[in-house]
């Protein structure tokens, strides 16, 4: 049976440089599982009081997290979570028509085949909310400085990366957004979780160039955030957890924790103090948005409320830099090593797409086909096979008082090798990250408007 209380009430902190109001820093944590898992998030998300920063006449992006296209445990925003969070919202007087699945762009992942793998597409149609590719045509974009005025005075790196400034979704300004990212370790960032999310929404194309202040980009986006929305919450799933050289090629836990809060800093802090880590220290962006007062990165300072023994586990984590995958060494070579001088500025031309047909053949052709015991191994265990059944144990989405799952069926029985079919699907992939590559998707829109 969880338990409610609050571990510590947070101390007041002044903070010079960039003031932005902070109220006291909250983070919600349960525990859960699928038999309780939508009953979960929805007490989760009040114990987070996001009626109070979400309001409910604006409309609300639900951005989802796919940080590789195919499924593995840990890595993208999970079926139960997007439904969980939905199914709070209508039982708490939400529009489901004033709510959107939301996917940015990256280059290397395919939104549209990861939404499927991932079975996200299945819960935005079954409460048939719209579903927005931020990239696809009819969506505009606008002048970052159009759209926060002299907040991008205050940029740490991003006016030194986009001399000539960048454009983010003009659909985002005036309305709410709810990240909804998972619980993992990351090779730029040590972890990653509401911070990062935003980092495909609000940079279009190009934004690669960001890598080597990946950091300080994370803060000058959060800065935007505070300002074009009208309400900004985050709900983390750790209902599998990764830790090793993520965002993909991680080593995956079931932890059975789920948390919440208005507060993109604290909740982030709070995650990462979970998987072992003091954020204050490992996390850079976290303690640059602490010190800037955009949130409270210090967990001694932080409001837990719900299962607060949870908040105070430690599950130990090696981190991202103990055993790094051959690509993710390179790339730390790249951005931050040796081979910065002599390749960085490739990615900042026409040359760039060899690093997208390069992070494609490792990860999708070879390292994901050839380290299928890890999904299977997790496809056995109650999330699993939650997942691997979602097309047969769908709830009803006019049920809004169902708990959870009481049965999730039964184990998949001995998968198949399917190394040379998820080749295949990954040639595809490579064929449409060459086709969308920024560079020559600029290239063709200069082409189109001097046809105008």
């Amino acid at each position: 049976m969880p338990t409610f209380q609050v571990a510590r009430l947070s101390t007041g902190i002044s903070f010079p440089a960039i003031v932005f109001r902070m109220s006291k820093s909250k983070v919600a944590i349960l525990r859960t599982s699928p038999a309780t898992v939508l009953e979960d998030y929805h007490r989760l998300m009040n114990l987070a009081d996001y009626q109070e920063a979400l309001p409910k006449d604006k409309q609300t992006s639900l951005k989802i997290n796919i940080s590789w296209h195919f499924f593995y445990p840990a890595c993208s925003t999970t079926p139960w979570q997007l439904d969980g969070v939905i199914r709070a919202m209508k039982k708490d007087g939400y529009s489901p028509g004033k709510m959107n699945g939301c996917h940015n762009r990256t280059v290397v992942i395919d939104s549209y085949l990861g939404e499927r793998e991932n079975k996200q597409v299945n819960v935005v149609n079954a409460h048939g909310l719209h579903n927005k590719h931020l990239y696809e045509p009819g969506v505009e974009w606008i002048n970052v400085r159009d759209a926060v005025g002299d907040v991008a005075d205050k940029f740490m790196v991003l006016n030194d990366v986009y001399p000539d400034g960048f454009m983010i979704p003009k659909d985002f300004i005036g309305s709410n957004i709810i990240h909804l990212p998972t619980v993992k370790t990351h090779v730029f960032t040590f972890t990653t979780g509401a911070m990062k999310n935003a980092f495909g929404g609000l940079l279009n194309e190009k934004r690669h160039w960001t890598h080597p202040v990946i950091n300080e980009t994370l803060v000058d986006l959060l800065m935007i955030q505070k300002k074009i929305h009208s309400g900004l919450f985050a709900v983390m799933d750790g209902t599998f957890a990764g830790d090793g050289p993520g965002p993909r090629c991680m080593v995956p836990h079931v932890k059975n924790v789920i948390l919440a809060s208005k507060d993109q800093v604290a909740i982030d802090a709070v995650a990462a103090k979970i998987m072992g880590f003091d954020p204050m220290k490992r996390l850079k962006f976290v303690r640059l948005a602490h010190e800037k007062g955009l949130g409270c990165g210090d967990p001694r300072d932080i409001e837990i409320v719900g299962d607060v023994d949870a908040a105070n586990e430690n599950w130990n984590f090696v981190g991202p830099f103990k055993k790094m995958t051959f690509a993710s060494k390179m790339q730390h070579k790249i951005y931050w090593g040796p081979l910065r001088k002599p390749l960085e500025w490739s990615l900042k031309t026409f040359l760039a797409p060899w690093a997208y047909i390069a992070s494609v053949l490792y990860h999708d052709s070879f390292w994901y086909p050839t380290h299928q015991k890890i999904v299977h191994k997790l496809l056995g265990s109650e999330w699993g096979r939650l997942f691997k059944n979602w097309e047969q144990l769908e709830i009803p989405a006019g049920d809004l008082d169902a708990k959870g799952w009481d049965n999730v069926g039964d184990a998949p029985a001995e998968l198949k090798a399917q190394g040379m079919k998820l080749f295949m699907k990954s040639l595809k992939v490579l064929g449409t990250c060459v086709k969308e590559a920024p560079e020559f998707a600029a290239r063709k829109r200069l082409r189109k408007d001097k046809d105008q």
